[in-house]
């Protein structure tokens, strides 16, 4: 945790020195206050051992009236520190929310795999969480326990071995409860966090799949599955809340027994002449503050190993360098519109076998190129790699004439279009939607685009461009959210068009009309086109025929009914002869 320290701006430091010179100000005051509580006892015993008036009401007036403006200064501290605390924590906790998020954003799609959703949403609110309540328990009590254990020990060394040593007795016992409670409790902490990360887990995939779910008359199995891990969670919450449950008692009784060990031996030490009660008496609020000060060193035992565990897991997320990095940036290239893999091949992560093989094509500016085959062919993949989702592992992927390592990825991301496979679709409003494809677009591109895209459907909608849209588009259906997302991509005008299987869920009829549409408006942009339907690619200039990772061939239509017998298998079993 202490590395997320450097998130620290320079007046949070400021802010911080601030914080431990009013603690400090404020362990003073409560001294002198125990201070003045001794001489009022001094002056009431003076009036009792005397027989002449030599206390005045002036000096109780004298005395009292210091103690409420002590007082105060006290309150007025603590509301001050408390103040500082929770404003430095409260931005320090900010500060790594932001830093969080936006790394996460930098990730490539292996850092996601590797994390999961749920985990880095766990990392982002309940640990960031976790450790902004430890910053500010530490910069009140890190703090104020060895300023005020020292204060008050300076006080009463001097004052009586005995007592003193019955202090040393307490804080000895004191420090033992807590290590016991610290090596039992402690280590279930990280448990605690890794299983809430499997709870939200289960509830996201619940809630990502509830169609499903209710399909399948499967509530019953999911219920089971969220109380199992549900039932784990709060088992090992209770072994730690039971078990810190001990630690507040056992402080008061050991704070009670001092009290009443200091009473008893006090008063032997009186009546042998050695002690006089107005010593005793401040001597126990000084052994109270000896106490108080490893009780909140006791808490930061606490405390302090569960804020370590969380600033791990963020750290972990900081720390995490994305495979797919920036590059220096490109220079102005003569040739625009152009896409060249040579020999490329792709292996994810942990993987035994490569998913792409020797992938070699080319298509120039204007061009359709499009990939078909099975399921599993690695049709997607090859688009993932153009995007960068995923980096090649081995061979070049070139646009525009330049190894696409070189650009910068916000350069990259400027000349693609993308639509995938699921158009997903942002909470907010249609327009708020199409304008992630451009932020500038005027109404009338917004208009076109949406003509363009055969989605007439949005001027049914209550608002019409300004009608609401739920988080995931789950207000309209899936081709709805499929012609929603390539009007997106073309209000953004790219230099390249990426369809990944995006006219899957629309019928044919609407299919070809917006294809026709799409041609004549994007004819000068290079269009890439992941199909699964041969009539949606058969007028392709290039089609890429994948089988297992490998291209088996490679043409336009009427060359591959001739040449490739996946192609014309794929080909024959959704067309006729005579469509074909």
């Amino acid at each position: 945790m202490f590395k997320l320290l450097r998130f620290f701006k320079w007046y949070t430091w400021v802010l911080c020195a601030l914080v431990v010179g009013i603690i400090v100000f404020q362990v003073n005051l409560e001294m002198e206050l125990i201070a003045k509580m001794g001489d009022i006892i001094s002056l009431i015993s003076l009036i009792r051992n005397t027989a002449t008036a030599t206390v005045t009401s002036s000096m109780f007036w004298d005395i009292g009236i210091k103690m409420i403006l002590i007082a105060l200064g006290i309150c007025a501290s603590v509301v001050l520190v408390n103040l500082l605390a929770s404003t430095i924590s409260s931005n320090f906790a900010q500060t790594l929310r932001t830093n969080v998020f936006k790394k996460v954003n930098s990730f490539s799609m292996e850092e996601m795999n590797k994390f999961s959703v749920a985990s880095l949403i766990t990392r982002t609110t309940n640990d960031v969480k976790q450790v902004e309540q430890t910053v500010f328990v530490m910069l009140r009590m890190a703090i104020t326990a060895p300023v005020m254990g020292a204060y008050a020990i300076s006080k009463i060394v001097n004052s009586s071995v005995t007592l003193t040593w019955t202090t040393a007795g307490a804080v000895l016992a004191l420090l033992a409860l807590v290590m016991l409670l610290f090596f039992v409790a402690v280590p279930k902490f990280s448990q605690i966090q890794k299983k809430t990360d499997r709870i939200n887990n289960v509830t996201r995939e619940n809630l990502t799949g509830i169609r499903v779910v209710r399909a399948y008359d499967a509530e019953k199995e999911q219920e089971q599955k969220f109380e199992n891990v549900n039932k784990d969670l709060t088992k090992t919450q209770l072994f730690v809340n039971r078990t810190m449950a001990l630690m507040w008692p056992g402080m008061d009784l050991i704070m009670n027994a001092l009290s009443v060990a200091i009473y008893f031996i006090g008063a032997f030490l009186i009546d042998g002449g050695s002690l006089v009660y107005s010593d005793l008496v401040v001597f126990v609020s000084y052994s109270m503050h000896v106490v108080m000060s490893f009780m909140f060193i006791a808490m930061l035992f606490v405390v302090i190993p569960r804020g370590v565990v969380s600033g791990r897991r963020i750290n972990e997320v900081l720390e995490t360098v994305s495979k797919v990095k920036d590059g220096k940036g490109t220079q102005d290239n003569t040739v625009v519109g152009e896409i060249e893999f040579r020999n490329v091949s792709f292996r994810y992560p942990d993987a035994e076998m490569n998913t792409l093989e020797n992938i070699s094509f080319k298509v120039n500016k204007g061009q359709t190129i499009a990939f078909i085959g099975s399921t599993g062919s690695g049709k997607s993949t090859l688009v993932n790699l153009i995007t960068r989702f995923y980096d090649a592992s081995f061979g070049e992927i070139l646009i525009d004439g330049e190894n696409i390592k070189n650009y910068k990825i916000s350069d990259l991301n400027n000349k693609i279009g993308y639509v995938p496979q699921q158009g997903y679709l942002f909470s907010g409003t249609v327009k708020s939607n199409l304008l992630y494809g451009n932020e500038n677009a005027t109404d009338e591109q917004i208009e076109k685009a949406l003509e363009i895209s055969q989605s007439d459907f949005v001027k049914n909608l209550e608002g019409g461009v300004n009608a609401e849209i739920a988080q995931g588009g789950t207000n309209v259906s899936g081709g709805q959210r499929q012609r929603l997302s390539i009007a997106r991509a073309i209000i953004k005008n790219p230099e390249f068009y990426i369809f990944d299987d995006s006219f899957s869920a629309l019928d044919y009829k609407t299919d070809k009309t917006l294809r026709k549409e799409l041609s004549q408006y994007t004819k000068d942009a290079t269009k890439i086109i992941v199909a699964q339907r041969v009539g949606t690619i058969m007028d392709a200039d290039q089609i890429v025929v994948l089988s297992e990772g490998k291209i088996v061939g490679i043409g336009t239509h009427k060359e591959l009914l001739n040449t490739c017998d996946v192609y014309k298998e794929i080909a024959l079993s959704q067309l006729d002869k005579e469509e074909l």
